[in-house]
């Protein structure tokens, strides 16, 4: 510096307007956001004290005599008031007048240390310093220090990538590895991401355009409510569907705060593990700062429904325990499936011991809803007994359309005329509701007609009447047509002696 600069008139007005421009910007921000106003008073307040600086300085400054000491204070003065007012107009023109845009903060910081550095070169060439000289003679010194500020570099530029291109949102909830948390803030080297345990996760702005951070709540540009999985087990011993329906409805049922009644909860199968079905039930939460406590009150409501309905939530089995139960459950089973053959009349012509017999071979065999038993035309050797739901009975053509034919409810049997005569399938039947099946093969009654050929002939009559039985409900016929076609139980007992290989009944 040749000479002291002192603080002049000129230069005391000029410092004047600018602080005059920054008081009157805080006291415009009033009618701004209520958010925005104690900063921009604030930095008003702060223009007009630096004013005031100045004055004194003006006033007793050549008492401080020619030296550093009074250029120190003196740049100082006008160093915070050049902030104050590059600070002011910044913040008043991004979030006063386009507060409507949601400018990102990261514009204003950039646009503020733009201006401070425009200032600073301004100053410099105010008190004489020569700037060719300074740049020509620190090259080395400013190759450093861009070399050491790379990192930095790259954290501005990609946290002004993510803004301007609205790749993530103050406000947004984002998942970065296996953390939960909302973005509050996105500045000019990092992101800050409170999580809903009251902490704060500050990601570089480079490291989120490197790896990858998924956007939650979020479908491409479209809002769209986060879905939750909760995952719980039930037990093998019930339907997956049967478990589906009940959680699903139990959900929709239940009040549960920050649970959204539109997506509906739902409740899906997923996996078969050791212990049990893992089953999730997805629901859609309102706030997601508060997913601790909504899983909580998910859960609750699904134990409790598992309750209601008696399926227990399985738990790690000693080995002892699942012989013990498997023998409990086939007693159960074995009693069941007597009942089941006890109460067809098609078996009624058989003794204790052939029913226990037929019994002892049957099938389980469950299906859900929708799902198909068999098809019109498969062949057959087998007789379906339905203890549970209910069955549609269709007429199917070549080309799979189907006409509905009859409902059969439980207790019932269908797919007799298989077992006893290998007839092809002469209907489609499909499960209605969640069903029940028992399938009893050829193999179980080969053996009751060996060893006594003339059930066969009990067997035919019960066939007839259940066969006209059944063309009456298919084909609508009158009554005096049933009793016609009741005369074809010769006609069945030739099949099915026929179809077992047994010896014609003598003369």
């Amino acid at each position: 510096m040749s000479s002291t600069t002192w603080v002049t008139p000129e230069l005391f007005t000029d410092a004047a307007i600018y602080a005059g421009i920054a008081a009157t910007l805080a006291i415009a921000a009033l009618v701004g956001p209520r958010e925005r106003r104690p900063g921009m008073l604030v930095l008003g307040a702060i223009a007009l004290a630096m004013l005031g600086g100045l004055a004194l300085l003006m006033q007793y400054g050549p008492r401080l005599g020619i030296g550093s000491i009074y250029e120190i204070v003196r740049e100082a003065l006008l160093a915070i008031l050049a902030l104050v007012v590059i600070r002011s107009i910044v913040v008043f023109i991004g979030h006063v007048l386009f507060a409507r845009f949601n400018v990102p903060l990261i514009v204003i910081d950039v646009v503020f240390a733009l201006g401070m550095l425009a200032y600073g070169i301004y100053r410099l060439n105010a008190i004489g310093v020569n700037l060719a000289g300074v740049v020509t003679t620190s090259a080395i010194v400013t190759g450093a220090l861009a070399f050491s500020a790379g990192e930095t570099l790259g954290n501005l530029w990609a946290g002004m990538s993510l803004q301007l291109e609205n790749t993530l949102r103050i406000g947004d909830w984002v998942r970065i590895e296996d953390r939960i948390g909302q973005v509050v803030s996105i500045r000019w080297r990092s992101m800050a991401i409170a999580t809903p345990s009251n902490e704060t996760i500050v990601v570089p702005n480079s490291s989120l355009m490197k790896n990858r951070v998924i956007v939650l709540g979020r479908s491409g540009e479209r809002h769209a409510l986060f879905r939750r999985s909760v995952p719980f087990q039930v037990d093998y011993d019930y339907s997956p569907a049967k478990v589906v329906r009940v959680i699903a409805d139990a959900l929709v049922q239940a009040d549960i705060p920050n649970v959204s009644k539109s997506p509906l909860p739902q409740c899906v199968c997923a996996e078969f593990q050791d212990s049990g079905v893992l089953y999730r039930a997805l629901y859609h939460p309102i706030d997601l700062g508060d997913l601790m406590r909504t899983d909580s009150a998910v859960l609750i409501a699904i134990y409790s429904a598992l309750q209601r309905e008696g399926m227990p939530i399985p738990f790690p089995q000693q080995v002892i325990e699942l012989k013990r139960r498997s023998r409990e459950r086939a007693d159960d089973e074995r009693s069941a499936r007597t009942a089941v053959v006890e109460r067809l009349e098609l078996f009624h012509a058989l003794v204790d011991e052939e029913r226990a017999a037929v019994a002892a071979s049957l099938k389980r065999l469950p299906f859900a809803s929708g799902e198909l038993v068999f098809r019109k035309g498969d062949s057959a050797d087998s007789l379906y007994i339905l203890v549970e739901g209910v069955v549609h009975i269709f007429d199917e053509d070549g080309s799979g359309q189907r006409k509905h034919l009859a409902d059969l409810s439980a207790p019932a049997y269908f797919g007799e005329m298989g077992l006893l005569t290998g007839q092809p399938r002469i209907a489609t039947v499909v499960a209605a509701t969640d069903v029940l099946c028992y399938r009893l093969g050829k193999q179980a009654i080969d053996g009751v007609l060996r060893a006594r050929p003339e059930v066969a002939e009990a067997l035919a009559n019960a066939l007839a009447v259940r066969q006209a039985e059944n063309d009456a409900t298919l084909r609508a016929l009158d009554a005096e047509s049933r009793r016609r076609s009741a005369g074809g139980a010769m006609d069945l007992l030739r099949k099915i002696r026929q179809f077992f290989a047994l010896p014609s009944a003598r003369p």
